[in-house]
């Protein structure tokens, strides 16, 4: 049996500001905002390519905005990831690779080659390089 990771809920404060940040400056797909009642809200986002989503909202999350820390999307040119992000007004770091477990400044080996960033609320999310034919 196969179990796949479909959906990570992300807590936020203000939905409406989460789903321009992630909709229109990170890229995701908005795939639905539906609303379900007065209580409840649910806006599913998707990062182009993945299989998984993220959903933001209101009555769907019981944690506190800005309490996710190292969500990870993998990319294959962090370069262009990084650039894209850049263009589109995300706050974004320089690329950084780990060197006998230090964070320093440029691109690394192999899967070790990052970008960082964090939604509004600081929500933070790290950006990875898959090295060409993985």
């Amino acid at each position: 049996m196969d179990w796949k990771l479909e959906v990570v809920v992300v807590p936020v404060a203000d939905v409406d500001r989460a789903k321009l940040f992630y909709g229109e400056q990170v890229g995701f797909v908005v795939d639905h905002d539906t609303r379900i009642g007065d209580e409840i809200r649910v806006v599913q986002l998707t990062p182009r390519g993945s299989a998984c989503s993220i959903v933001l909202g209101t009555g769907v999350a019981e944690g506190v905005p800005g309490s996710v820390k190292g969500l990870q999307l993998v990319v294959s040119d962090i370069d262009a990831a990084r650039a894209e992000l850049v263009e589109r007004g995300v706050d974004v770091s320089k690329v950084q690779h780990f060197d006998n477990g230090v964070q320093v400044e440029g691109r690394g080996g192999d899967w070790n080659s990052f970008l960082f960033f964090s939604d509004p609320d600081g929500n933070s999310w790290t950006v990875q390089e898959c090295p060409a034919g993985s």
